[in-house]
């Protein structure tokens, strides 16, 4: 009898540890494997987000980087998503210089369309007009967006915002189009 004591006095104390275990390597918010996990999915909103920019559709860019911020709140975050607003306005400047307003409109629907039903009964938007409300609610939402950067760290958000100047600087036709390199997206 005293023997089946011990043995399970043993087998618990095993279980414990093994649950300790697993919570170290496991857990989503604590755990070596769990912070692996997080790191990865969210590395891919930003890798997608990159891309959405890249093909120019900004609506997904801005939803991948919504999803970072949601995921992993910091003011990278904030900052990439404040981007992904100026790189809209900067494509729509570019189309407007161009006098390219069918274009403008085609990004008007990308950024409002979501259901099949566009498809066969789509919003009429004269493009023009779209031009000026997405700049309106661009920078509106940009402004917002930097603000609560800051709030979280102001040096931090210059640092990522020199960043961002260089490569327009560097990329002064197309910066839009893709994403700071120092980022690693």
């Amino acid at each position: 009898m005293n023997g089946q004591r011990v043995q399970a006095l043993i087998i618990s104390k095993l279980v414990i540890v093994v649950m300790m275990i697993s919570v170290f390597f496991v857990s989503p918010q604590t755990g070596f494997a769990g912070k692996r996990i997080q790191e990865a999915i969210s590395s891919s909103h930003l890798h997608r987000a990159k891309l959405y920019v890249a093909a120019g559709d900004y609506r997904r860019a801005v939803e991948a980087c919504q999803q970072y911020v949601d995921e992993v709140p910091s003011v990278e975050g904030y900052v990439y998503l404040a981007y992904v607003y100026e790189a809209i306005e900067g494509y729509l400047a570019e189309l407007q210089k161009r006098d390219d307003w069918v274009k403008v409109g085609q990004v008007a629907l990308n950024l409002t369309s979501r259901k099949l039903i566009d498809i066969i009964d789509p919003p009429n938007v004269m493009p023009r007009m779209a031009r000026e409300m997405i700049h309106e609610g661009l920078r509106q939402q940009f402004d917002i967006v930097s603000a609560m950067a800051n709030r979280l760290d102001t040096k931090r958000t210059e640092k990522l915002w020199i960043q961002q100047t260089v490569w327009r600087e560097a990329h002064p036709d197309d910066w839009w189009s893709g994403v700071p390199d120092a980022w690693d997206w």
